[in-house]
């Protein structure tokens, strides 16, 4: 008899036949490790910089999340035809938009997701234009994802070292995720990189990847 099912069966003989069956179900679990539940993550990234620092946390991150078993759609801002939202109000913040560009690629997927990622360097105390962008263009599927049970993280980088810059960017993003009603799982705030690629000289990516694996 292999040692796993010895350990079941002498819990099993320990509970007795009279044990509930979600007591056993516990059992089970505590013996098996927790289940984890397969998300639908979108992951938005906002350099225009292909590899740039903000980039390598976002790819670490999935890779943690996508060895967990979950469902990854990236969308890389900079890297589409995503119009500023000109406040005509045409969607009624729950239609459809006037514009005819890549957001109707991303608004399903934003919409379904389990999970939403932000990843981006800063941009004179903000993410980045790309990012902010396609932020403003919530505005008209706000009332399907506003109060959704979403999940969501922050990865951010920054050249300078002092945690008060990092201030205004954390403060938008929390405040986003106040306003949407999702639940804030991590953030990873990368100081003091600049130059594409210095973030690998550091503890951050690893940081993103087990942040992505934690889930």
């Amino acid at each position: 008899m292999e040692r796993r099912d010895f350990i079941k069966k002498s819990v099993l003989t320990a509970l007795g036949t009279a044990v509930a069956g979600t007591g056993l179900m516990q059992a089970f679990n505590h013996i098996n490790g927790p289940k984890t539940e397969k998300m639908k993550i979108t992951v938005l990234t906002g350099s225009p910089r292909a590899n740039g620092n903000s980039a390598c946390l976002a790819e670490q991150f999935i890779k943690g999340a996508q060895e967990k078993g979950h469902e990854i759609y990236r969308f890389d801002c900079a890297f589409k035809h995503i119009e500023p939202c000109r406040a005509c109000n045409r969607c009624g913040m729950n239609g459809t938009c006037i514009f005819d560009d890549d957001f109707l690629e991303l608004r399903p997927k934003l919409i379904e997701a389990d999970m939403v990622v932000f990843a981006s360097p800063m941009y004179h105390f903000g993410v980045s234009a790309q990012m902010k962008r396609v932020i403003d263009r919530f505005y008209a599927i706000n009332g399907q994802i506003k109060g959704a049970p979403k999940k969501a993280a922050f990865l951010m980088t920054y050249a300078d070292t002092a945690a008060r810059e990092a201030e205004p960017m954390l403060v938008h993003y929390r405040t986003l995720m106040d306003y949407l009603g999702w639940t804030n799982v991590g953030e990873v705030v990368a100081s003091g990189v600049w130059t594409a690629g210095s973030v690998w000289n550091t503890d951050y990516p690893q940081q993103a990847y087990r942040l992505g694996k934690s889930l």
